[in-house]
């Protein structure tokens, strides 16, 4: 489950695991200037140095992402995760091959990003790849959202300049509330290609069967699941609003900024109710560019 989707697969586009050496830093801006992202934005608020790490970092991100949602059978799918797998253990030894990772070197180097928060966004991607997908419980989908949110988090806060305990409370907890709030958002699109990110047990709880998404979501129990779901995220929301305070406020800017934008639109679909869900619910411009002035440069 993405936040911000491609339309073209990474086998499609320039740069795949054998491709030539072209100007990374030019590549890995335009694969994040094209997605559409408000977090290109919030990445342009840093220094260059940093921007640039930044830019790498998302460029893969967007990668292993549009794999696990583009078309293709699953053993496709996993042959090309396992490829970046592979990748990875080149970038840490100093020889990548695929043009995002060669993109990649100076910011491992430099920020000294961790090797196993990339596998486990890779694993995360892996998860959401799989024909069918389901959550068995809380547990899971904490690990969940520490896998695709949470794990790119504890890659950024370096890049930030934040130190490593300080950096690891502000991914988990921004990580869940992002995480979150797509899970929310999504809860339709995700059914049609039978994915399900409430979980089990809280359905059952709720007595809701979970077997099939889309009768969960038609079930009318279902907003208060949803509402349970909701509370959490505002919950880490919260959370993250008082870590941020304890920063110095230049350095978590790209983090302010996306904080405030997800933690609007988490209320605007809370108020819209989860019985009205084909009302795709986004940000008016006009709001995400006042988001951008007001914590992107005050």
């Amino acid at each position: 489950m993405g936040t911000d989707q491609t339309s073209r697969n990474a086998a499609d586009k320039p740069g795949g695991i054998d491709a030539p050496v072209g100007d990374g830093a030019t590549d890995v801006e335009a694969i994040a200037r094209r997605s559409g992202s408000s977090f290109f934005w919030a990445m342009r608020l840093l220094p260059s140095e940093r921007r640039q790490a930044m830019f790498a970092l998302y460029a893969f991100c967007r990668e292993v992402d549009d794999i696990a949602d583009g078309a293709g059978h699953l053993d496709d799918k996993r042959a090309r995760l396992q490829n970046w797998r592979e990748d990875i253990e080149r970038l840490f030894a100093g020889r990548p091959k695929h043009l995002v990772a060669l993109a990649l070197l100076d910011a491992v180097s430099q920020y000294a990003l961790s090797k196993d928060d990339f596998l486990l966004v890779i694993d995360g991607m892996e998860m959401d790849a799989d024909d069918s997908v389901r959550i068995a419980d809380m547990d899971a989908l904490r690990d969940y959202c520490d896998h695709v949110a949470c794990a790119v988090g504890r890659l950024s806060t370096p890049i930030f300049g934040l130190s490593e305990d300080r950096g690891a409370e502000l991914a988990d907890a921004l990580g869940q509330a992002l995480q979150l709030t797509n899970i929310l958002r999504d809860l339709d699109e995700d059914a049609r290609s039978d994915r399900l990110y409430l979980p089990q047990s809280l359905l059952l709880a709720h007595g809701i069967p979970g077997s099939s998404p889309a009768a969960a979501l038609a079930d009318p129990r279902i907003s208060a699941v949803c509402d349970e779901v909701a509370r959490l995220a505002q919950r880490k929301f919260e959370e993250t609003a008082v870590i941020l305070k304890l920063c110095e406020r230049r350095r978590v800017r790209p983090a302010r900024l996306m904080m405030e934008s997800y933690r609007r639109l988490l209320v605007g679909l809370m108020r819209r109710g989860w019985q009205r869900r084909n009302e795709r619910m986004s940000l008016p411009l006009i709001r995400k560019l006042w988001i951008i002035f007001r914590y992107g440069f005050l």
